[in-house]
């Protein structure tokens, strides 16, 4: 009997972490995983990601596709399979059970009542590996998942478009649009994925946006997240926000804490709010990443992508470094997290 090789592994791991991200958001409550099923010949035989809640997960899926050739093969999985009984078995009965001779995977459960896979499977005779693809994951898929097991409060992503020269729109207030149709379509296929977007009611007076997540043919995706309109402003009752498209929640505050307390049960948030909410929510230190899409246009110009941040001079500065710099059509894409 042959194994796979550690080159066959690593593209595995790949397809793994491409089947988590295709599937992140329609697993709330659970982690978005991808699974590869490997025969004992390094041959992709099963593929799968966890399914919604109550379905089986990404281990079994792959499992139930890979058949009898999973017998000595090799279970490659974004997290370490679990080893609970919630609404599904354990992962870990099921590769057992399938007979794989080895199980990769990148990164540990930090979750006490899942966790203690690995450990099981190396009991079953099972050869277990952790770390493979670990950066990818960590700073991929299961981002936002992992800061919630580790801090207990969801992720909080701020997303805004700007020009080069940093305004959010031109001098007379027009905005549409900085960035071009592609940033746009990657902007919606992240807000498919997250479990809430928190706009101001400024911008709800101003823009009077749907909030919603749209196909490129502009029909609504199958997933819609939460809305959160947050400020103590009446907003109209027939702003876009409200219509039947998904739900909204209007939070009665200027305190990004309580907003965070509120939504406490979810886990991806993208803050798309505009400079004074962005300011506000800077300065309470609740933002964990930055998206900016950079459009190569000029405005010039008073307004500003954000308002007061509380910095009076540049050692106040608030440092943070760039985690990825990616090209979108015309336009750039900065992701930063915390220096």
């Amino acid at each position: 009997m042959t194994a796979p090789t550690p080159a066959e592994v690593d593209a595995a791991m790949r397809l793994a972490i491409e089947e988590a991200q295709r599937v992140k958001g329609a697993t709330y409550p659970n982690p978005p995983v991808g699974a590869v099923v490997l025969s004992s010949e390094g041959e992709v035989v099963g593929v799968g990601g966890t399914q919604p809640t109550g379905g089986p997960h990404a281990e079994v899926v792959a499992l139930r596709e890979a058949g009898e050739r999973a017998a000595g093969g090799t279970a490659v999985v974004t997290l370490e399979p679990c080893n609970h009984h919630g609404r599904t078995p354990p992962c870990v009965d099921a590769l057992i059970q399938a007979r794989v001779a080895a199980v990769v995977y990148a990164v540990a459960d930090p979750n006490p009542v899942a966790s203690g896979g690995a450990d099981r499977l190396r009991q079953a005779g099972i050869a277990v590996t952790e770390g493979v693809g670990a950066e990818a994951v960590q700073g991929g898929p299961l981002r936002e998942w992992l800061h919630k097991q580790q801090t207990g409060r969801p992720h909080v992503t701020w997303k805004f478009a700007t020009s080069v020269d940093g305004r959010s729109a031109a001098a007379d207030g027009s905005s549409q649009w900085i960035t071009s149709d592609a940033a746009r379509a990657d902007l919606h296929v992240r807000r498919a994925a997250c479990d809430a977007i928190v706009v101001g009611t400024g911008t709800v007076d101003i823009d009077d946006p749907t909030l919603t997540a749209r196909l490129p043919g502009g029909g609504l995706a199958d997933r819609q997240p939460l809305r959160v309109v947050v400020g103590k402003r009446e907003i109209s009752p027939e702003a876009n926000v409200l219509n039947a498209d998904s739900r909204t929640m209007v939070i009665r505050t200027h305190d990004p804490h309580e907003v965070i307390r509120a939504l406490s049960d979810r886990t991806d948030v993208l803050l798309e709010g505009g400079p004074t909410l962005a300011g506000a929510f800077l300065r309470a230190g609740v933002i964990d990443r930055i998206l900016a899409y950079v459009g190569p246009i000029l405005l010039g110009g008073p307004i500003t992508a954000v308002d007061d941040v509380g910095v009076p001079s540049m050692a106040r500065a608030l440092r943070w470094r760039y985690d990825g710099v990616d090209r979108i059509g015309p336009d750039l894409l900065l992701s930063l997290v915390p220096g």
